[in-house]
């Protein structure tokens, strides 16, 4: 009998104990933690906006040195290379036929001047006999015509003595700017031709410099959409100031000023041309050299700037974040990202000054759900290696 009995209540015993396990699960499940996640706190704060364009370098004068008469070199009085300064002697060509030319229209002019008195006297005596009938007027007429061609002869000659020595003067070819003078393509003895197409050298100005950069007219267009909204204050974007870095980064020390923008977009390429001029004293800039420009936009006084940790992007690129609100649950925010300003993005919208955005936890939490909030701290920077290492 006590077997039977113990037998028969050996089903009734699993069942509670089966569901006691079941109620004890379900009561550890109902008390599981919150998800943790680390928070940074938005804060609107002050930024200057750069951007950075590549360009190149060119002369701020450029002065291509030819010929203006023809003749024999005999001289080249400058070093290849150096600096000079305008007006110096740069090629001589031969002076001999220049003068005679000159002499000669000297004596044409002494001749034309000498034979004018003469007629002059002529022609008085010639008008006052006309009035009292002594001689005819055609012969009057004709001594006026012969005073006036004379003076004009005299006009004519005092034109050629000075075509004679302005020619003479072009013999001296002198420097038209200052600044320093490059190779030259013509030796003593060579043949010179007034005005022809090769250039014997070339002199540039390198103090200050320009510096010419492309830009999108779609950047401009957003530039002065924020300043009109108000978002970069700090002047227009012709008179920016502006930074330069040299070909292999470093920076370079002059402060410089972007003098204009060009009023043509290019329409192969929807670009047109910013030109910035830059101080060089020392000539460290050379025509011709890649740089990059840094272009103060201006100051965005209320930006929003967030790590880039803090951000990601769905499947189509759009940029999200995850938030907690007030109640302390996840929400899903798309944001509006303009650049990158150093580690962090700045977020035209979808962030709010006081959001909390999550920075920490992200794997283990969804839109919706309840989170436990604690601060975010960032991590230290990873300290430097000692020299020799």
């Amino acid at each position: 009998m006590r077997n039977r009995t113990w037998t028969g209540l050996g089903p009734v015993v699993g069942i509670l104990v089966a569901g006691g396990l079941v109620s004890a699960c379900a009561h550890r499940q109902g008390q599981m933690p919150m998800p943790e996640v680390a928070v940074s706190v938005v804060q609107p704060e002050r930024v200057t906006l750069t951007t950075e364009l590549p360009g190149r370098s060119s002369a701020f004068l450029v002065a291509e040195v030819r010929p203006q008469v023809n003749g024999i070199i005999q001289q080249r009085a400058f070093t290849e290379g150096s600096d000079v300064k305008a007006g110096a002697l740069l090629y001589q060509i031969d002076p001999a036929p220049f003068q005679a030319a000159l002499a000669s229209a000297q004596a044409a002019l002494a001749k034309a001047q000498a034979s004018l008195p003469p007629l002059q006297s002529r022609m008085q005596r010639d008008q006052e006999l006309v009035k009292i009938d002594a001689i005819g007027k055609q012969e009057c007429e004709e001594a006026v015509s012969a005073s006036r061609q004379a003076e004009a002869e005299i006009l004519a000659c005092k034109a050629a003595v000075d075509t004679a020595r302005i020619n003479l003067a072009y013999t001296r070819i002198t420097a038209p700017i200052s600044g320093r003078i490059g190779k030259s393509s013509v030796t003593v003895g060579a043949l010179a031709t007034g005005y022809q197409g090769p250039v014997f050298t070339t002199v540039q100005q390198l103090d200050p410099v320009y510096v010419d950069s492309p830009q999108s007219s779609a950047y401009l267009l957003e530039l002065k959409r924020r300043m009109a909204s108000g978002r970069i204050k700090g002047g227009s974007a012709d008179q920016a100031k502006v930074k330069l870095l040299l070909e292999d980064g470093t920076p370079y020390p002059q402060t410089g000023v972007l003098k204009f923008s060009d009023v043509t977009v290019d329409p192969s390429t929807g670009s047109l041309t910013l030109r910035m001029v830059f101080p060089n004293p020392g000539h460290m800039l050379l025509p011709g050299m890649y740089v990059r420009a840094v272009v103060d936009e201006g100051v965005a006084d209320q930006a929003i700037l967030v790590p880039q940790q803090g951000v990601a992007h769905d499947p189509k690129g759009n940029a999200i974040a995850m938030v907690v609100d007030g109640s302390g649950k996840v929400e899903q925010r798309f944001l509006k990202i303009d650049r990158a300003v150093g580690s962090r993005w700045l977020v035209t919208e979808g962030l709010n000054a006081g959001d909390r955005l999550i920075m920490e936890g992200l794997q283990k939490i969804r839109p919706g759900i309840t989170v436990h909030v604690v601060p975010f701290t960032a991590p230290a920077p990873a300290p430097q290696p000692a020299a020799g290492n």
